[in-house]
């Protein structure tokens, strides 16, 4: 048998493209959109994207406890649209969450509405053409949407992060469709995350979080840096959020490149921009619940010395996030996280 053949149980289904998508509908294999049929053709079409024996096993993923082989990853790869050549970025994307910081069980089960957030970096990005600039967020690019729909299939069926069954999510979010975007390192004055992250420059990288979508920061008045950073701090300090309930994960501000134009123009570092943000996005105690006070009081450890300060941070300044994403336009976003978890950095390996 040759390392590339598919072995998976083969299925035999009417030859229609409606057939296959009800099947996979009513046996819950699919997100509620049409998928492609993951015919042996197909799925040997998509192995050709990676050199690596179609069996060997890249992650067993919770709650399922289900064997992420590269063949399976690469089926529901093709159920997502995806090329060939966007293999090795989902197969990275899977070791990610399989690691043990990012606790993917606790992601697949809670009721916190957290997508999986692939952030790619390094040549690759350019390579598939993965879009970082304007609308990186939103539709339009083949590559961010079914790399992250990939990911999300892969989260269900190899995962079996059921909707409703084990995935509690309260009210679910659109980022569990589809997550997936570039750094724009181009439009970045400061270095690229994975290279801050000890990374070389022509590495390329995945990283991912379990995260909210992105709520948007509206800044078109700001003369100065520090005008704006005053508009994204107050925008980031709120009392809902995960990162600033539990003093953990790492809250990820999204600067547009307009906005880290004028913040880097004023002579702000990536590190004084975080060092604002832990000062200044900040909640005063009166406008936090007695609840989630007493909540804090029982665990000092956690909480340190902010317990009972008057003007409580969001989050520690080594958790904050500074990326670059975007296009034309004064915004910027903010991205809170699960809080419960660690963000984790994967090199892409062909």
């Amino acid at each position: 048998m040759s390392d590339n053949e598919p072995v998976s149980e083969k299925i035999k289904v009417e030859d229609s493209v409606e057939a296959v998508n009800n099947l996979f509908h009513e046996r819950g294999w699919t997100d509620g959109l049409p998928v492609v049929p993951p015919t042996a053709e197909r799925v040997s079409w998509m192995l050709s994207g990676c050199r690596r024996n179609t069996q060997e096993e890249i992650a067993v993923l919770s709650p399922k406890m289900g064997s992420a082989t590269i063949e399976k990853i690469a089926i529901n790869a093709v159920m997502a649209g995806c090329l060939p050549e966007y293999l090795p970025v989902i197969i990275s994307a899977v070791e990610a969450v399989a690691d043990e910081k990012f606790k993917l069980l606790g992601v697949q089960a809670t009721t916190h509405p957290c997508g999986v957030l692939i952030v790619v970096n390094g040549p690759v990005s350019k390579r598939l053409g993965l879009n970082s600039g304007g609308n990186a967020f939103g539709p339009g690019n083949k590559a961010n949407a079914t790399i992250g729909r990939a990911l999300s299939l892969i989260l269900l069926n190899i995962g079996g992060g059921i909707p409703r069954e084990i995935d509690k999510s309260t009210q679910g979010s659109p980022c569990k469709y589809t997550y997936c975007i570039a750094e724009n390192e181009e439009a970045n004055p400061w270095q690229p995350f994975h290279v801050e992250k000890g990374f070389n420059h022509e590495e390329s990288t995945v990283t991912v979080f379990a995260a909210e979508g992105p709520h948007n920061i509206n800044d078109h008045d700001s003369t100065s840096g520090l005008g704006i950073l005053k508009t994204i701090a107050a925008t980031m300090a709120t009392a809902g959020n995960n990162n600033f309930i539990f003093f953990s994960g790492e809250p990820v501000l999204m600067l547009g490149p307009e906005h880290a134009a004028a913040i880097a123009g004023d002579g702000f570092s990536k590190e004084q921009v975080k060092e604002y943000i832990f000062n200044h996005a900040r909640l005063p105690i009166d406008k936090i619940s007695e609840g989630h006070i007493q909540y804090r009081a029982k665990q000092p450890e956690r909480y340190g010395k902010f317990i009972n300060s008057e003007m409580i941070p969001i989050a520690k300044k080594e958790d904050i996030v500074v990326m670059v994403v975007g296009g034309a336009g004064r915004h910027s976003c903010f991205i809170p996280t699960f809080g419960l978890n660690n963000m984790v950095i994967k090199t892409v390996k062909h």
